[in-house]
């Protein structure tokens, strides 16, 4: 189905996506009870992070919606949340801004493998999570290390997550063979590309994890080389690095979080202290680039805790060496250290988002390169590069009207 969506409409969607995040969406118990989480519609499965604005245990939750135009929104529950609402009238589910309607909705369908099984009888969700149309993510591990060491990132709310879904989702390690047999699923569905993260573990630990899941990737996939992401901490020994590619991920990550020297010692004590200290994380990106290729390597950065210009350099500075740095909306999440602060407003993040794609032409990172990177889809930035023309080969036929426009 194509999108009717023209380029001011997607800067408007744009916008309205980063208020409907900073603001959160209510949404009535009696609506959530009468969706089709089992067989329809997409549930948020928490293998991470809880992304909303408080923990909600009652009800299964939607993990994102599209308008008729298609434009697709990441729901973010909040029960207080004057500004918008999704309600029911007679039959259809519309997105209400405080007391108007906006457009009717739909919920984002879950793909088939979501309900199917591994060999040994875990559900496939509960393994690997649907991120957008041709990407899933693995969550290996739903717990950080760091909190035995009390250096937990401060904005950071996995391990309390754990302590809220795991028991009540099933959500655990997962083994190499469980991976390998999602992945196969998930590509036989027409899925092109996956990434597996996790929780801060051990750096020899981390090596040893990937490296088997890459050898059960190959064999239960034929491939040599796979359309694969790691996500790593930076590396005491850079030329661990190598060996990432070496088994098969043509693509890594290491998320920085913060640029400022100063702010990332308080906000990411761990990192500091552990992986050898902010500029370790920095010449580990630049050596992934070497190693990967520019457009190949990712660090995301959690916007808002920062001054922007700090921010800004600090994107310049990787994006003109190759590096797709990515800045998140931050949502103080529920569980973590810096729960009950506000994040900065939407305006202020649609600003950024503007700055940084501006980044990303100037630098010559691609549509392609940033969905080769980017641990999502139909992201904000996925849409401007849409609205400038430069769409991905197969979505052309979604977007008729901006395809081969830039």
């Amino acid at each position: 189905m194509a999108m009717s969506l023209t380029r001011d409409e997607i800067y408007q969607n744009v916008e309205l996506s980063q208020r409907l995040y900073n603001n959160g969406v209510n949404i009535s118990e009696e609506i959530l009870r009468g969706l089709d989480f089992d067989s329809r519609y997409l549930e948020q499965i928490y293998s991470q992070f809880n992304m909303n604005h408080v923990a909600h245990t009652a009800t299964k939750l939607p993990d994102s919606f599209r308008a008729p135009s298609g434009y697709r929104f990441r729901f973010c529950f909040d029960p207080n949340s004057r500004e918008y609402s999704i309600v029911k009238d007679g039959g259809v589910y519309v997105l209400n801004h405080r007391d108007r309607g906006l457009f009717e909705i739909t919920f984002e369908p879950k793909p088939a493998w979501y309900n199917r099984e591994t060999s040994d009888g875990k559900k496939m969700c509960r393994v690997m999570q649907y991120v957008g149309r041709s990407k899933f993510t693995v969550s290996y591990s739903n717990e950080c290390s760091l909190q035995d060491k009390g250096l937990d990132c401060l904005f950071c709310n996995i391990n309390a997550t754990k302590k809220t879904f795991g028991e009540l989702q099933g959500l655990d390690m997962k083994n190499p063979i469980q991976i390998a047999e999602c992945v196969q699923a998930a590509f036989d569905e027409g899925f092109k590309r996956f990434f597996v993260t996790g929780g801060f573990i051990p750096e020899r630990r981390e090596v040893e994890y990937y490296m088997d899941v890459a050898e059960a990737v190959r064999e239960k996939t034929g491939l040599e080389i796979f359309h694969g992401q790691a996500v790593i901490g930076a590396p005491l020994d850079l030329s661990v690095i190598d060996k990432y590619k070496e088994v098969g991920y043509d693509a890594i990550s290491t998320n920085m979080e913060i640029w400022d020297p100063n702010i990332f010692k308080t906000i990411c004590p761990g990192k500091e202290q552990i992986c050898g200290g902010r500029d370790n994380w920095v010449r580990a990106l630049e050596h992934e680039v070497e190693v990967f290729g520019r457009g190949r390597v990712r660090s995301t950065f959690v916007a808002g805790i920062e001054p922007k210009q700090s921010l800004l350099e600090g994107l310049e500075y990787l994006i003109s060496r190759g590096v797709v740095a990515d800045p998140s909306q931050w949502n103080p999440n529920p569980g973590s250290a810096l729960e009950g602060h506000r994040a900065p407003t939407a305006e202020w993040y649609y600003d950024l988002s503007l700055k940084t794609y501006a980044l990303y032409r100037k630098h010559g990172i691609t549509h392609f390169n940033y969905f080769e990177t980017i641990n999502g889809e139909d992201t904000v930035c996925d849409y401007l590069f849409n609205a400038d023309g430069d769409v991905l080969p197969w979505e052309r036929e979604l977007y008729p009207a901006l395809a081969g426009a830039a």
